[in-house]
């Protein structure tokens, strides 16, 4: 899937394939280096961490566990309800384990602080976070974030796993979604 295939519903694009193939390459050196000789279990955020975590992983040199965690605090809009719901549980056990959870983006980090606060009670030896994007405009909390792809701006984004009621997610950059997508 490409641009054209989605005709006008998208404004622009924000990253291209390249650059978030490229800063992937980057993070993944990155988290090699800081987690070399020790076990790390990857903990994707469903549905939209799919891409950065498939990706993610296939740039890491040493090998890890991957499990899945789905929560929701969107509904079908394009605004956090800060409600959030766990809508599938891990099936490893996090004590004493090295968790680095994989998110496609941190809007109001509402979502991914209640995560991280139910993740840690969980007795972990570490919980860190990567995400591709982050919207620093958006954000209600303070979430520190270990290994992030890029700021951007606070506008609504599709495409790497980002989606507007279920649509997009396939694109393989990231663009802007028109307003008339969203607003009808």
């Amino acid at each position: 899937m490409d641009a054209s295939d989605v005709g006008n519903d998208l404004e622009n694009i924000l990253l291209t394939q390249e650059q978030l193939e490229t800063r992937l390459g980057e993070i993944a050196a990155q988290i090699d280096r800081d987690y070399a000789g020790k076990d790390l279990l990857l903990v994707g955020v469903l549905k939209g961490a799919i891409m950065v975590m498939a990706d993610l992983a296939r740039h890491l040199h040493h090998p890890v566990e991957m499990d899945w965690m789905a929560v929701s605090s969107y509904g079908s809009g394009t605004k956090s309800s800060g409600v959030v719901r766990i809508l599938k549980d891990l099936d490893t056990d996090l004590s004493g384990r090295n968790v680095l959870v994989v998110e496609d983006i941190i809007d109001s980090g509402l979502t991914l602080s209640w995560l991280l606060s139910n993740l840690r009670s969980r007795g972990p030896a570490s919980v860190e976070i990567a995400s591709m994007l982050r919207k620093p405009d958006a954000a209600k909390v303070d979430v520190d974030v270990r290994y992030l792809g890029f700021d951007i701006p606070n506008e609504f984004v599709v495409g790497y796993g980002l989606d507007y009621a279920e649509k997009y997610r396939n694109l393989p950059f990231v663009g802007t979604l028109a307003p008339h997508v969203y607003s009808s």
